[in-house]
Formats: structure tokens, sequence, C-alpha cells
């Protein structure tokens, strides 16, 4: 795990970052639809899983840019921004109705990250324990999909005082409209971090990455 510390006073966000981590201490939550039309149709024809190809995606974006990757160590008071983040998932087991904890590292490599994901995700199936581990895993961020329903709204609380800077991700099942498939999904930063702009502009970047993935 590498990382660097940001210079508080000559970070460009020192404004807002003073703000939401001393006046105002709270999270932005937006949840949009994506079309996944392509990014579906493409797993079908590769014969590959849409949900390792959008959480590929996913993590391709989360660590396109360092406003997505940032950390704080409450120890030292230190703001950070890691040099990777990787994905959390979730396995969820139909006998408990619970879930285990995934960790995967990511690579840009699809072909690499593929392999990854598919053995973790088989590796989960095999136990009944939580597996939480954030200790050790303090670069991850949280991807979780609701398989069960096409929301249209989610909110993600975190306690007061906990400054939280890694992203959580959170999808749903994609559903017909118009003739194109639309998928729900969240996205949640720490406002000290991130505004409405740099939110959006995950699901910008997002619907980017797909349109590139499918014409390889």
């Amino acid at each position: 795990m590498n990382y660097r510390v940001i210079d508080k006073e000559t970070y460009y966000r020192k404004g807002v970052y003073r703000h939401f981590t001393e006046d105002c201490k709270c999270s932005v939550s937006l949840t949009a639809r994506l079309d996944v039309t392509e990014l579906a149709a493409y797993s079908q024809r590769t014969d590959t899983r849409f949900y390792i190809n959008f959480l590929y995606i996913l993590s391709k974006v989360l660590n396109s840019r360092d406003d997505y990757r940032m950390g704080y160590l409450w120890q030292t008071d230190e703001l950070i921004c890691y040099d990777v983040i990787h994905p959390t998932q979730y396995v969820f087991h139909d006998d408990t109705e619970t879930c285990t904890v995934v960790y995967t590292e990511y690579c840009e490599d699809y072909c690499t990250f593929y392999a990854r994901a598919l053995k973790d995700l088989e590796e989960g199936k095999k136990t009944r324990e939580y597996g939480l581990d954030a200790a050790n895993h303090p670069n991850w961020f949280d991807a979780s999909y609701i398989s069960w329903l096409s929301y249209d709204s989610l909110n993600i609380e975190l306690p007061d005082g906990y400054l939280y800077f890694l992203p959580i991700v959170n999808w749903g099942r994609y559903r017909e409209e118009n003739g194109r498939l639309v998928m729900p999904v969240t996205v949640r930063l720490n406002h000290a971090a991130a505004d409405g702009y740099l939110i959006a502009n995950v699901f910008r970047l997002l619907q980017q990455e797909m349109e590139r993935l499918v014409q390889q």
C-alpha cells in the first residue's frame, strides 16, 4: 500500500476541505441511471459476467482521478491520496441470507482483473463468515450490488465525526425503459473531498468507459 500525504495548505480544495471537516461534516450521495444496453450485449456476446465487467469499469474510473482515491489518517490528522484503490465486493449466500466480504485487487488490464474477481468470488462462496478486515485493507472501496431491486434512490449514512473519504458505490438491477436497459447507480463521497461536480463526473466517466470496453 502506497500513498502520498497531501499538503492541506496548498490543496486545491483547501477552503472546502476545512469547512466540511470542521464546520459541517457530511457526505454527498447521488443516484442516477446509466444506460447499460451495450454493456449487457457485450457481456452476452463474450460470455462474460455483466457484474464483473461493470466492477472493472467502476474500479478503473475511481482510479482515474486523485479526488476519488483520498483517505484520512486520524492518528496523524493527515489527508492522503492512495496510489491505487481496490474494490471490496460481496458474495450473498441464499441459505443463510448473509454476505461475505471479498477483497479483489484492481489491475488496469481487463483480463487480469476479470480472472482475479471471478476467482475471489468463487472463494467467497466457500465460507459463511462475514470476513471484514478493514484494518489490513485501508485502500479498498465499497462496491455493492443490490441484485434484488432496480431502485430509484439510496442513501448511505455514516456517523458524525468520522472522516471517511473512500467511495461507497451501490448499483441495482437494470431494467428496460423505452427499449434501453438502464441501471441505478449510487455514488457516495465525503463532501470535504468531493462536491456535486466530482460525483456527477463519476457517472460521465462510467458511461465513457463502458463505451470504450464494448468497442474492444
